[in-house]
């Protein structure tokens, strides 16, 4: 739903933290995390789960993944 989002921390080497955000940016899209072969995988989907953007990570690198879900108050 717009407003879902997933917040990705990777560690980038030595003491280096990077913070990636993949927010579902209109109505009718979600976001969707799978974990295949040691890839994490974050996509942003359509209603019929066509993706229109993803983001891959090594997941022997990602220290934190965090989702936050849209608040369900208007």
């Amino acid at each position: 739903m717009k407003g879902d989002r997933v917040e990705i921390v990777v560690e980038s080497g030595g003491d280096v933290l990077r913070t990636y955000d993949v927010v579902a940016t209109k109505a009718g899209r979600r976001v969707e995390i799978t974990n295949r072969r040691g890839v994490i995988e974050v996509s942003e989907v359509t209603r019929t789960g066509t993706p229109v953007r993803t983001a891959r990570f090594m997941a022997s690198r990602v220290v934190a993944l965090v989702e936050h879900p849209m608040d369900g108050e208007d």
